[in-house]
C-alpha cells in the first residue's frame, strides 16, 4: 500500500507543478502582448507628431510614479530597436517632501544602466509657505517644477523634454478647461514652450491608463507616492478623473471616441471667430466640405468597442513595434 500512496502523491505534485508552469507561461504571454501594445502606441504617437528626430537628446522627466516609469521603460526599448539614433537622460526633481525616499530612484536607475540626474530643489517649503492651508497646491507646484526642468534641460543640452501624461490625462485636462476655465483646450502630444526654447513631448498620449497600471505592476517598478499633491481632498482633476473612469466602465468605447474627437476638430462648427471667419461667411454658391448639411439632423450611435480597439493606436489598440 505504501508504494501506491507515494505514486499518488507524486502524481498530484506533478499536476500542480504543471498548472503553476502553465499559469506562469500565460502571465508572461500577457505581459509580452501588453508590451507590444504599448510600444506600438508610443511608436505611433512619436511618428504622428515627429516627437523624436535623429540626434535628439531626450530628457525623460521621472517622478517615481507608474506613468513616468512606463514612459522611460518603453522609450529605452524603442531606443534599442528604432532606426534612428537618439540618447536618453532620466531626470528626477527631488522637491524635498518630508519622508521622500531619496535612494529609490538612484538605485533603480543605476540598476538599469541609464544616464540620470537627480535635481534637489526645496519647492515643497515654498508651496507650503505660499498656499493657504486647505487650498490645492497643484498649480504653483507645477509652475515651479516646470521652470526648474526647463533650466535643467538647458544645462544638459536636451533637445526634447518628455513628460509621462497619458490619454486620460489629456481628456481630464480637456474637461477641466471646459468646466472651470471656459476653454476648449487639452494637453497636446507635442508643444513648444512659451519662451520658444523647448519642445515638450508626451510619448504616452495614445496609451490607456489601465494598460499602464497593468504594465507597471507586471514590471514591479518601485513606485514613490506623491505626498504633496496626491493626498489632497477635492482635487478638481480627481473629480473629473472619476467621471471619466465611470464613463469608461458604463459605456465601453466612449473614452476612445472622445479622444478621437481631439484629432477631428471642425472649426466651422464651433464658435471661435479667431479660428473661422464667421463674420465674412456669405452664400456664394461654392460647395464646402465643412458647411452645414442642409439642416439634416446628424445621427449618433455608441461606438463599436471591438472595432475601436482593433483600429488605431490612438485607441490603444494594435500590436507590433515602432
Amino acid at each position: 500500500m505504501r508504494p501506491v500512496g507515494i505514486r499518488i502523491m507524486t502524481q498530484h505534485t506533478s499536476t500542480e507543478a504543471t498548472a503553476v508552469a502553465d499559469a506562469e507561461k500565460k502571465a508572461q504571454l500577457n505581459v509580452n502582448k501588453l508590451t507590444k501594445w504599448l510600444r506600438h502606441a508610443v511608436g505611433d504617437a512619436i511618428n504622428d507628431f515627429n516627437m523624436i528626430e535623429p540626434g535628439d537628446k531626450i530628457m525623460v522627466c521621472l517622478s517615481g510614479g507608474k506613468d513616468s516609469y512606463t514612459m522611460l521603460d518603453i522609450l529605452l526599448g524603442l531606443q534599442r530597436s528604432a532606426p534612428i539614433d537618439f540618447s536618453i537622460v532620466a531626470v528626477n526633481l527631488d522637491q524635498k517632501q518630508p519622508g521622500f525616499p531619496e535612494h529609490v530612484l538612484p538605485d533603480y536607475l543605476k540598476s538599469i544602466g541609464v544616464d540620470y540626474r537627480i535635481i534637489e530643489e526645496d519647492t515643497y517649503s515654498i508651496v507650503k509657505k505660499l498656499v493657504p492651508e486647505g487650498k490645492t497646491t497643484c498649480s504653483l507646484c507645477s509652475r515651479l517644477r516646470r521652470g526648474i526642468l526647463y533650466r535643467v534641460a538647458d544645462e544638459l543640452g536636451a533637445s526634447k523634454v518628455a513628460l509621462g501624461h497619458h490619454r486620460e490625462d489629456i481628456l481630464e485636462t480637456l474637461f477641466l478647461n471646459m468646466f472651470y476655465g471656459g476653454k476648449l483646450k487639452a494637453m497636446p502630444p507635442k508643444l513648444v514652450s512659451d519662451d520658444g526654447k523647448h519642445v515638450v513631448i508626451r510619448p504616452l498620449a495614445y496609451c490607456r491608463e489601465k494598460d499602464i497600471v497593468r504594465y507597471s505592476e507586471a514590471k514591479g517598478f518601485p513606485i514613490i507616492p506623491c505626498n504633496l499633491c496626491g493626498s489632497q481632498p477635492n482635487l478638481q482633476r480627481a473629480v473629473v478623473g472619476d467621471m471619466i473612469a465611470d464613463w469608461d466602465k458604463r459605456f465601453p468605447g466612449r473614452i476612445e471616441s472622445m479622444f478621437r474627437a481631439l484629432q477631428n476638430v471642425v472649426p466651422s462648427h464651433l464658435a471661435d471667430t479667431s479660428l473661422y471667419d464667421f463674420v465674412g461667411a456669405k452664400a456664394d454658391g461654392v460647395a464646402r466640405a465643412d458647411g452645414d448639411k442642409a439642416f439634416d439632423r446628424e445621427t449618433f450611435s455608441e461606438p463599436n468597442t471591438i472595432n475601436i480597439l482593433a483600429s488605431k493606436p490612438a485607441d490603444a489598440g494594435g500590436c507590433g513595434d515602432h
